[in-house]
């Protein structure tokens, strides 16, 4: 009997036991799946060798889905999800965060938003994505026109505002036309423009800016400058009349064209042509009256050397003129009242139809303005027609094994054209490769119909991650850090490279020049600046809350570097403490993350001036600001091994 009893407990206990251990294993199973952070890492000794993470795929596709999406529909929980990114964005809200912690708290909401509604579209992205166009589509595609002139009156124009669209951009030939009247000078005390001691009297300033613009990409980010075009009558530092042209592309001015008076060199190269800055007369009417006596009596005598006859500045205060800007084949050229007066050559990373709005504005009081020539198409009426749904440009599937590089590649949500020029051209060279593998890094767009293209473009091609929050120039920070999280906790890389969208990389040099450095070493490889100080006066201005020491930590510019996967490891470790500053600048973020990781263990900086920022040089290991077209042409010659740069129109 208590032989029998003793078994009847025995029993009893063993099935206590079993019970308490299917219990612990569900309670570990719930923890793993509802765990914010769906990928671990493991610490190894390697420094640069990558084999200190340990990928855990928890999906076919090895794709991480985060916890802080509101929870989507079943219908979109298998189609958008698995394309997030890992990155736990409630690890943002830290005193760390500084300056941008209110403005990421906000975007990530927005994008929150943004991304249930996006789960919760009504359709199939991959059927959507391939259909073609039903007929009534189709009809209005093709009889979408813009016309082929523009008039506007002084009174038409002022309830419009200060931008003229020109909804198609222009073409060679076209040409715009203003009639106005520069005001009188008024006494000027912006800091951005003057900076003026106590008791300094104000300067007196009478300046217009004339610009093409093009589309802006991300919320707040003014849109592209192509043309900035600014007569500055009294003035400016150089006490003189002069005429300053530029360009200003994502956020970032190019060299000034300056005009003050003197006829460009002989030596000089034109425009189409004509030269970049003419002559005006810069001195007194005495001064004047020689040189019309020298041109007189040089005549008279058959003199054969040109003579140039002098003008006056082409903008007087309270004087109409009228301007025409026109579109060669080099560049732009501006007459004022008949004659030619500046040339500005065409500036890498934009096109002619890019041009999609007139800005006029400053001390000028506009009577018409006249746009004519213009082209009737533009594709970004239709910006899904970018994309080119051929089944050569998808991603492979992830590796199952880790790889030497990953590149991360940061997008805006409407890049639809940026990003197809990469497909077709260096990134084809990544999917030959086993080793590498690279992906595109895109928040959501504040219009509903560009995350609804966008997320057909994800279904289709399988080549982009999700940063669910709105998109903003300031955050771009943390795009960096979810390539950081991806290169380590997805795939395993070796090496992480970041870039952007408008920039084409030599991937063969690129490697070469990540092999110099000895395996196992800790590496920062890029343009790198040293020294850099912050600007702390005018619109880029940043201010000692933001950033409170008087020099950056050195970096490397933004659209191309490389580092070894024990920094990035060390930034998502700091990331998930919540101890990792973030600043609005992410190439100097990156410099600062990498300065504190040389405190613990050394880091070998290794600076190349072939990772250009600025545009192309030859023999380039990675070239910026490159449009689709320009893409294109240098992927031609890097085939026929020539790595030169283009200069499409």
């Amino acid at each position: 009997m208590r032989a029998a009893a003793a078994g009847g407990g025995s029993c009893r206990r063993r099935a206590i036991e079993g019970l308490v251990a299917v219990l612990l294993l569900y309670a570990l199973l719930v923890l793993v799946l509802e765990s914010p952070l769906v990928f671990t890492s493991v610490s190894g000794g390697g420094g640069g060798g990558g084999g200190g993470t340990r990928k855990l795929h928890l999906s076919g596709a090895g794709e991480p889905r985060p916890a802080y999406v509101p929870a989507p529909s079943a219908r979109g929980r298998n189609l958008l999800s698995r394309f997030v990114s890992g990155l736990d964005l409630r690890l943002v809200d830290s005193s760390r965060s500084g300056a941008l912690r209110q403005p990421i708290a906000d975007a990530v909401a927005a994008g929150s938003r943004a991304f249930a509604e996006l789960e919760d579209e009504d359709l199939d992205p991959a059927a959507a994505a391939l259909a073609p166009p039903s007929g009534e589509e189709a009809g209005e595609r093709a009889t979408t026109k813009c016309p082929q002139s523009i008039a506007l009156a002084a009174e038409e124009f002022h309830e419009r505002g200060p931008v003229v669209e020109l909804p198609c951009g222009l073409a060679l030939g076209s040409h715009v036309t203003v009639a106005a009247m520069p005001r009188s000078a008024h006494a000027e005390r912006d800091p951005t423009i003057t900076v003026l001691r106590e008791g300094d009297r104000p300067i007196m300033v009478s300046q217009f800016m004339m610009e093409l613009q093009g589309l802006k990409t991300v919320d707040g980010e003014d849109p592209p400058r192509i043309l900035h075009f600014n007569p500055r009558l009294r003035g400016d530092w150089s006490g003189r009349p002069v005429v300053e042209q530029n360009t200003c592309y994502r956020m970032q001015w190019g060299n000034a064209q300056r005009c003050e008076g003197w006829r460009s060199r002989a030596d000089e190269e034109t425009v189409d042509g004509l030269v970049k800055c003419e002559m005006w007369i810069r001195d007194d009417e005495e001064r004047s009256e020689e040189s019309k006596t020298a041109w007189w009596l040089n005549g008279l005598i058959g003199q054969k050397k040109e003579v140039n006859f002098d003008w006056p500045y082409p903008f007087v205060e309270g004087r109409q003129f009228v301007l025409t800007l026109s579109a060669g084949l080099e560049g732009y050229h501006v007459s004022v009242d008949g004659r030619h007066v500046t040339s500005f050559p065409y500036r890498t990373g934009f096109v002619l139809e890019d041009a999609t709005g007139l800005s006029l504005n400053g001390d000028l009081d506009v009577q018409s303005v006249f746009a004519g020539s213009l082209p009737t198409t533009h594709p970004s009426l239709a910006p899904q027609n970018y994309l080119e749904l051929s089944t050569i440009w998808q991603a492979p599937p992830l590796p199952d094994e880790p790889v030497e590089i990953f590149i991360g590649i940061l997008s805006s949500g409407n890049h639809f054209a940026e990003r197809m020029g990469v497909r077709k051209t260096w990134m084809s060279a990544v999917w030959k490769s086993s080793n590498v593998v690279a992906r595109f890094f895109v928040a959501l767009h504040g219009r509903k119909e560009v995350n609804v293209e966008l997320k057909k473009e994800a279904e289709f091609f399988g080549d982009i991650v999700f940063v669910p929050f709105l998109d903003s120039y300031d955050l771009v920070v943390l795009k960096t850090v979810a390539i950081c999280e991806y290169g380590v906790r997805v795939v395993s890389a070796k090496y992480i490279m970041k870039c952007d969208d408008d920039t084409f990389i030599r991937l063969d040099s690129v490697v070469t020049e990540i092999k110099k450095v000895p395996s196992g070493r800790s590496l920062y490889v890029g343009s790198i600046n040293v020294q850099h100080r912050p600007l702390r006066h005018g619109k880029w201005a940043v201010t000692y809350e933001e950033w409170p020491d008087e020099v950056y930590p050195a970096y490397a510019n933004g659209p191309g570097y490389v580092i070894s996967s024990d920094i990035a490891d060390f930034i998502m470790s700091e990331f998930t403490k919540q101890k990792l500053k973030l600043f609005k600048m992410e190439d100097v973020s990156m410099g600062l993350w990498v300065e504190q990781f040389n405190r613990t263990r050394a880091v070998e900086y290794v600076h190349s001036a072939k990772f250009c920022h600025f545009g192309c040089i030859d023999d380039y290991y990675t070239a910026h600001y490159q449009s689709p077209r320009l893409m294109l042409c240098m992927w031609q010659k890097l085939l026929e091994g020539r790595p030169e740069c283009c200069h499409v129109r």
